[in-house]
């Protein structure tokens, strides 16, 4: 089973984590948002061979250039992504593609949504979803066919695992399928406003933390 180890770094309190193969010590980093130091000290002990967006958002690549320069580790963006948001990329990231990460594999599941190359990476019961959802609802969207599109996409990859599927978001705490499951149906068996998007929850009388002012 691959370590995860996780570090919580700059203002919009982004999840930037390691997964670390426990055998030889080769590893992934996911999402430098912020604060080098935070994130080089994560790695410490650790041998990085790639380094993955989940998603192009200034908060989750604020520490990039530096970590990569430090690390000297290729990065791997979703497409869509680099041609939104100008991120230089080293490889692509696409829809079900498999990386090694020493002995292990992480497997990349395309999420569009909050952004249009939103990428989960999904490994043994766990997954780091990014920005894509969060305990209690999906994530940021910009248009109406943003969170239909995320909707759709949520429906059939994340909700169709295992309900023990822990999901790891990219600020906040972490949840699973089996919570998120249910209030994710009751929300989509609802009408709904054709003009709905932005931060939207399953449940909508109760709000979810998000950090203020994060990018949208």
């Amino acid at each position: 089973m691959l370590e995860l180890e996780t570090v919580t770094v700059g203002e919009f309190e982004t999840n930037c984590y390691v997964l670390i193969c426990p055998e030889t010590g080769r590893a992934l980093l996911v999402d430098p948002g912020a604060d080098p130091e935070a994130v080089l000290a994560l790695c410490e002990g650790a041998q990085v061979d790639r380094i993955l967006l989940t998603h192009a958002h200034p908060d989750h690549t604020m520490a990039l250039a530096e970590v990569r320069a430090a690390l000297g580790a290729p990065v791997g963006v979703h497409p869509a992504d680099v041609a939104e948001f100008g991120v230089t990329a080293d490889f692509e990231l696409r829809d079900g593609m498999r990386l090694r990460v020493g002995r292990r594999y992480v497997r990349v599941i395309h999420l569009p949504g909050h952004t249009p190359g939103s990428v989960a990476l999904r490994f043994d019961r766990r997954a780091l979803v990014g920005d894509a959802v969060f305990p209690g609802g999906p994530g940021h969207t910009a248009a109406p066919e943003s969170l239909q599109t995320l909707l759709l996409n949520l429906q059939r990859t994340v909700f169709a695992w295992p309900g023990d599927t822990r999901l790891y978001p990219g600020h906040g705490d972490s949840t699973t399928v089996e919570i998120e499951r249910p209030p994710f149906q009751e929300f989509l068996a609802r009408p709904r406003s054709s003009s709905l998007c932005g931060d939207v929850t399953w449940d909508p009388p109760k709000a979810r933390a998000f950090p203020p002012n994060a990018p949208s």
